[in-house]
């Protein structure tokens, strides 16, 4: 192997291990999709996203093939009232965690072009401020949670 090969081979390793490493400084973790009745148009996604750089980034936009719009957003109070806004990004700090929740922020997904099942994967790709897109899959989950399970005696 002459010199230049050798060097050209190291220098391509080195490249792709910080290519590897650029892309896993922002990653996800426990994504699910709440589970609907069929005939349902309208979900929520959630996930954990981890930022490992040392700038914040923001959660730009989020796609999927199953709905017709795909939209963040969180949960605010209003004169009293818990409501649902739209928002034009989710900032996660450097060095930090954001989870996407019910009650806090989430993806909307709007207008779904098919019925969910449970255990289902369902495709996702993430776009952050700093150009990083990331491709998910999250099961579609039954959940049970405290805002949509309330009873009055």
């Amino acid at each position: 192997m002459s010199k230049n090969t050798l060097l050209t081979t190291f220098m391509a390793a080195i490249l792709s291990l910080t290519s590897f490493t650029a892309m896993a400084e922002i990653t996800t973790n426990d994504a699910y999709v709440r589970a609907i009745p069929p005939g349902t148009k309208t979900t929520a996604a959630f996930v954990t996203i981890s930022n490992k750089k040392s700038q914040d980034v923001h959660l730009k936009s989020a796609s999927s093939n199953v709905a017709d719009a795909v939209e963040l957003h969180n949960h605010v109070m209003k004169d009293g009232t818990m409501m649902m806004r739209q928002v034009d990004s989710i900032k996660v700090a450097a060095q930090q965690s954001v989870s996407l929740k019910p009650g806090s922020y989430h993806i909307m997904l709007i207008n779904l072009q098919q019925d969910l099942t449970v255990g289902e994967n369902i495709e996702f790709e993430l776009s952050f401020s700093d150009g990083t897109k990331l491709k998910i899959e999250a099961p579609v989950k039954k959940i049970m949670d405290g805002m949509h399970s309330h009873h009055h005696h």
